[in-house]
């Protein structure tokens, strides 16, 4: 068994080798270009051991990457430090233009999506005989109903979508992982038995007691960071304001990508106010930081997305029902989507409601979040239902992020021309 230096090392090496591939060759977009040659690496390897007869030499390979948590990597580790370093770039004027949007998204579309799914996903177990529980359908829905903002930062900014749909895009992504986590508790409830609190109260809970606790962190370090003018100790106060943020939530119940997502916006706009006041700060160096450690962070996950989804695809069921879960999803997000955005009078860029639907669908990308979510339900449901679950949920983070971030440009492409043919 390798250590956890070599599990790094091992997954830095594809990080670097696949990198430099695609930069040379492929020329993918670079995060989906990880995951789909680490899938294709893996694979490659799993058919050599089965060519050979040597399938036993594989496997532990492919199970050590498994080791290496996501839960633990993501929800107990560096998912707060992606937030931020997605969100502290963002303006908080756009925010308020586009406040109604993202709150309609990330409230309502999320929470019908996830009961869209839930009860399809519920149908269609029924039809193939396995009769899944609905709770345990329902909990599932609220595994995959919120969409990554780690994917959408990442990967849809590339495209040069339109400034109002963009952010309306990112700004959903990085605020509907509270709502998601309330309903997961909801729904994790019924599955156990165990008695609830009401969604509104998960609601407030996680969702005002994240603002308040990263509100409060980020305004006290802030102080340190803008008096200060070493660079370096700018850095370590913005790493200390969002982990702080990140660990009081985790003690308390709240939400803490929540709060990791309010400290980056208030860091942004504390360094707007300080600019305006007539002492602009030169952050060449905190910018150049954040991007890197964001980068390196998104390529290791990627990376053991691709290579644990060839893990998972080879238990029982999962196949089958993966195809499953990927056309409800689609029904589930569009659905959802089409319902919240009637109580929109106004979209953003001027986009029709079906032109909007059909984006935000196909740009509803799934990520490590989701699947750190469907391994938290281990005690509380059988082997293979949890297998089933888990398998699931990588076979829609994988389709979402290769299959319809490979297309998306194609479908915004498809999209712009109708609109300007009109």
């Amino acid at each position: 068994m390798i250590g956890f230096l070599g599990k790094f090392v091992l997954l830095l090496a594809f990080v670097v080798l696949l990198g430099y591939f695609n930069e040379k060759v492929t020329k993918l977009t670079y995060e989906i270009s990880l995951m789909l040659f680490s899938f294709l690496v893996g694979g490659i390897f799993l058919v050599m051991g089965i060519a050979f007869g040597n399938i036993s030499a594989v496997q532990p390979f492919l199970e050590q990457v498994q080791v290496f948590d996501l839960e633990m990597f993501l929800v107990k580790g560096v998912l707060c430090f992606m937030l931020f370093a997605g969100s502290c770039h963002m303006r908080l004027a756009d925010l308020k233009k586009y406040a109604k949007a993202v709150t309609v998204l990330a409230v309502g579309a999320t929470f019908l999506g996830a009961v869209f799914y839930g009860l399809l996903f519920y149908g269609a177990s029924f039809l193939l005989g396995m009769h899944m529980p609905l709770s345990v359908c329902l909990m599932f829905g609220s595994v995959v109903a919120p969409t990554d903002p780690i994917a959408a930062t990442s990967i849809l900014k590339k495209f040069n979508l339109p400034s109002g749909i963009g952010f309306t895009i990112e700004g959903e992504s990085l605020f509907n992982d509270g709502v998601g986590v309330a309903l997961f508790v909801c729904f994790s409830g019924l599955v156990t038995a165990q008695e609830s609190e009401g969604i509104f109260l998960v609601l407030l809970k996680e969702l005002f007691g994240a603002v308040l606790v990263g509100g409060v962190v980020t305004a006290v370090c802030f102080l340190i960071f803008s008096k200060t003018k070493d660079e370096t100790r700018q850095i370590f106060t913005s790493l200390l304001a969002v982990s702080l943020s990140y660990l009081l939530c985790d003690v308390f119940g709240f939400s803490g990508a929540i709060a990791s997502v309010v400290c980056g916006i208030l860091f942004s706009a504390f360094r707007d106010w300080q600019g305006q006041k007539g002492a602009p700060m030169e952050l060449a160096q905190f910018d150049s930081f954040w991007e890197i450690l964001d980068n390196l962070l998104n390529s290791v996950l990627y990376v053991i997305l691709g290579l644990s989804f060839l893990h998972i695809l080879q238990m029982p069921y999962v196949f089958l029902l993966s195809l499953v879960a990927i056309v409800a999803n689609l029904l589930a997000r569009s659905g959802s989507l089409g319902i919240s955005v009637l109580f929109l009078r106004e979209l953003p860029d001027g986009y029709d409601r079906g032109s909007f639907i059909k984006l935000l669908t196909w740009g509803g990308l799934r990520g490590g979040l989701s699947v750190a979510l469907a391994m938290s339900t281990r005690p509380m449901l059988d082997e293979n239902t949890y297998y089933i679950v888990l398998g699931c949920t990588y076979a829609i983070v994988f389709f979402t992020t290769i299959v319809q971030g490979l297309t998306m440009k194609k479908v915004y492409q498809g999209i712009e021309g109708k609109r300007n043919h009109k």
